[in-house]
């Protein structure tokens, strides 16, 4: 895997290729930042698809992806605990949690917001939910509207990881709001049962 960085100093990947996955990949390659993409194929079998959207997204296996300091979660909710196991322990990574548990009961994630049920998954690592508020159409566009900037939710309960989020949010060319811890303003983009957050597909742009 390549170890080339942006400018925040971090390496950067997303495990999951599909519609979210791909989208996330073409914010990446817009702005010549480099990302690892895995899933659980062989990185031969979506090569071609990351060439297709630029050198900067370098196809890799699991094993290979979870070395990034960055880790955007791009899975089926239901998947999150086989990403999960691929490491005892995922102290000193930030992992991104742009899953929707829309249609997950309640009782299944124990009373818990699913970005916490998330997080509880990831032992020693630190989560930040964001970029899951908009469809995979929307992510892919260039985020740069009408001279603003298109927002991006991000809610986590470890303040440096959240600034970390926002600041390459930033460095990809969209505008970070800040929600608050996971529990609390996080709840605005997490889905609950058969109920959508009320900020959950909210195109929002924002202008300085």
């Amino acid at each position: 895997m390549s170890e080339l960085k942006d400018k925040i100093g971090a390496s950067y990947a997303i495990i999951g290729f599909g519609k979210i996955g791909q989208a996330l990949a073409k914010a990446f390659a817009r702005k010549g930042i480099e990302v690892s993409v895995a899933t659980t194929r062989d990185p031969e079998s979506f090569a071609s698809d990351a060439a297709a959207i630029g050198s900067e997204i370098i196809p890799a296996t699991l094993a290979e992806a979870i070395k990034a300091d960055v880790i955007f979660l791009a899975v089926r909710f239901e998947s999150h605990p086989n990403v999960a196991n691929a490491l005892p322990n995922w102290a000193g990574k930030i992992i991104v949690d742009v899953t929707n548990a829309y249609g997950v009961p309640p009782e299944q994630l124990e009373g818990l917001p699913s970005a916490k049920f998330v997080a509880r998954a990831f032992t020693g690592g630190k989560l930040v939910k964001g970029f899951n508020h908009l469809g995979a159409a929307i992510i892919g566009q260039n985020p740069t509207v009408h001279g603003g900037k298109r927002v991006v939710f991000l809610a986590s309960d470890v303040e440096g990881a959240a600034a970390e989020i926002g600041a390459l949010a930033e460095n990809l060319g969209f505008a970070p709001v800040h929600l608050g811890g996971l529990a609390e303003g996080g709840l605005l983009v997490q889905a609950y049962g058969n109920t959508w957050g009320k900020l959950i597909f909210k195109d929002l742009v924002k202008f300085d």
